[in-house]
């Protein structure tokens, strides 16, 4: 352990010039590190967004003061390895204190690769966030140099227009039984409906609620055609939350196109914006997105206001969609942007947020549950219908 004035000095400069100073501590080692910077206002949970697949290619900070206090357990990863590019904090705890924990935040950081400062001003970086947008960084320790690290960050293309799905996608097929299994066969003796995930950057806590659900799930890369996902005969199809700008899947926005109309759909963040294109819409870019546990959106079908999580920073343009028969069925109760939609004519739906809670509130669960009655009542069977 390291206390914070023996660790190596580091520099955040953002591409509109403006600089924030603090302290490594973890990968010293890592001279310089390019991204987008995003804020995240969840208190709890920092594991499950640093695991989070949908944070490729940003430096995230919390808003949340105090951070390392419970650890890092086994349990609560949300993918295989850290996704961010860089963790930003204001106050580092290197001694946690919590009975699942089984190594500090920074020997996980370490371990997989990954920067983190402390000693930042994420109440006045947030702020700025806040009032400008995201924006590109660069987080240097190797100079102080402002002029040149101001001239990388803004040579650094962003994530608009770019395709970050490819890096963050299964390299293969896999089945989830309690975690990824190598064979990719349906089991004969499931009775539960088959489900046919398109992992775009799948969170792993949405598996294991389609698993609770009775679901049993085949797992596909992103550029897996559609033909070859239907030829397995699922009982539906789910599309995964991912990170980037959904225009730039293209190929992923031509396989949900063949998909719609051949069995239910069901679409989470990614998903949700890659099914409004594939539907004929236009996505755009929000100023600072929408990243927390803590995202209001009601739910039009029931009136009910539902507190979520979120972590996206583009969004589906309604108003392209006015010629699809589409029904809104979400909207965020901050900036009143789409936050889901169903299709009137085939049984396919889509939310923003992420109801699989990792982490952030249970309010919004009852998704699987509709799903699972989406595929029941497309095979016949008259059930009644989860509200």
């Amino acid at each position: 352990m390291t206390r914070p004035y023996q660790r190596p000095p580091a520099l955040l400069v953002l591409e509109d010039g403006t600089v924030f100073r603090g302290r490594v501590f973890a990968c010293a080692h890592q001279q310089r590190v390019l991204g987008e910077v995003v804020f995240n206002t969840a208190m709890t949970g920092y594991q499950e967004v640093l695991t989070d697949p949908s944070y490729k290619g940003q430096m995230v900070t919390m808003t949340y003061p105090l951070i390392g206090t419970y650890g890092i357990n086994d349990e609560d990863m949300e993918s295989a390895r850290v996704q961010v590019e860089a963790f930003l904090v204001k106050e580092y705890q290197d001694l946690p204190s919590n009975w699942r924990s089984r190594r500090s935040l920074a020997e996980f950081l370490e371990s997989q690769g990954v920067m983190g400062v402390e000693g930042i001003d994420t109440r006045r970086l947030t702020r700025h966030i806040r009032l400008v947008g995201a924006m590109r960084g660069i987080i240097a320790t190797d100079t102080d140099n402002f002029g040149e690290l101001l001239d990388q960050v803004r040579a650094f293309p962003g994530l608009v227009g770019v395709d970050m799905v490819r890096k963050v996608t299964c390299a293969a097929p896999y089945r989830w039984e309690n975690g990824p299994q190598p064979d990719v066969v349906w089991k004969e003796d499931h009775c539960g409906f088959r489900v046919a995930a398109l992992d775009f950057g799948v969170k792993y806590n949405i598996l294991r609620h389609l698993e609770q659900c009775g679901c049993q799930v085949l797992v596909f890369p992103a550029h897996t055609p559609a033909e070859k996902i239907l030829a397995t005969e699922p009982d539906g199809i789910f599309l995964s939350n991912g990170p980037g700008d959904p225009a730039a899947v293209t190929y992923g926005i031509d396989t949900v196109r063949k998909l719609l109309g051949h069995k239910p759909v069901f679409g989470i963040c990614l998903g949700h914006q890659l099914m409004g294109l594939a539907l004929g819409g236009r996505t755009f870019k929000l100023k600072f997105g929408h990243r927390g546990a803590n995202q209001p959106v009601k739910d039009l079908r029931t009136g009910r206001v539902e507190v979520t999580s979120q972590n996206h920073g583009f969004c589906v343009d309604l108003e392209s969609l006015s010629h699809m028969p589409l029904r809104p069925t979400h909207f965020h109760l901050n900036d009143n942007t789409l936050e889901g939609m169903e299709h009137l004519e085939i049984p396919a739906f889509s939310v923003q947020f992420h109801p699989e809670a990792a982490p952030g509130p249970h309010d919004a669960t009852y998704l699987f549950d509709r799903f699972v009655d989406l595929m029941r009542r497309n095979k016949g069977d008259s059930t009644p219908d989860v509200p």
